[in-house]
């Protein structure tokens, strides 16, 4: 008679099924999805400035474009008109008057008689002084009609500089990139190393119909 043989099934014990159930709760933490991030705004898409009041010279359109060249530290900053000729007045001595107590970035803004829309950036508030200021974030710019922004090369630091007769962005060679005189009503531009930048008006000289000086903060 032949002998019978048993076999055993090793069954799994309390323990080795809680540690099975623990391997597979690791494993799902592992494979479940992460939360996802907070939508970040993109760079192609700023915020839209806020103006305190309308601007006289620029419409919607030349304010959306202007501000995609503006500095990241001052996008989504609120838009203040510290000056405007139409309320203050053809002055340079009053545009400085404006400025005081401001410390933060300007833009200047102007249409001249034939139409034309420039202007330009500064990184300080416009002041007098005795010699250039400002930093490589100031540049010029036109509509003519599309946008044209023209940046600093690095070539001179001659930013800015305002005399009792005068206010120039921009130099070399004894010509300035952006000049206007004391009475904000005539003004000039010609190319220069700061900015590298093209005549910003139709002509070199020109006569201003209005301007304006925004603070950026």
């Amino acid at each position: 008679m032949k002998g019978l043989r048993w076999r055993y099934t090793r069954l799994p014990s309390r323990v080795e099924d809680a540690l099975s159930v623990e391997e597979g709760e690791e494993e799902e933490e592992e494979t479940a999805p992460a939360p996802a991030p907070v939508s970040a705004l993109a760079p192609e898409d700023p915020v839209e400035p806020q103006l305190a009041e309308a601007s006289q010279v620029l419409g919607a359109s030349e304010i959306r474009q202007l501000s995609l060249h503006l500095p990241a530290r001052v996008m989504g900053h609120p838009w203040s008109l510290a000056f405007c000729t139409w309320r203050d007045g053809f002055s340079l001595r009053s545009l400085y008057r404006q400025m005081e107590g401001h410390s933060g970035p300007v833009l200047l803004v102007l249409r001249d008689q034939d139409g034309q829309m420039f202007g330009a950036f500064s990184s300080s508030a416009i002041r007098l002084s005795k010699g250039f200021y400002g930093t490589g974030e100031t540049f010029l710019f036109s509509f003519s009609p599309q946008l044209k922004v023209f940046k600093w090369t690095g070539s001179n630091s001659f930013f800015v500089k305002g005399d009792l007769d005068s206010l120039m962005m921009g130099s070399s060679s004894g010509q300035f990139g952006l000049w206007l005189d004391g009475d904000l009503y005539r003004g000039g531009s010609h190319p220069c190393a700061t900015f590298n930048n093209e005549v910003l008006a139709r002509q070199e000289q020109f006569c201003i119909k209005e301007l304006e000086a925004w603070v950026l903060s």
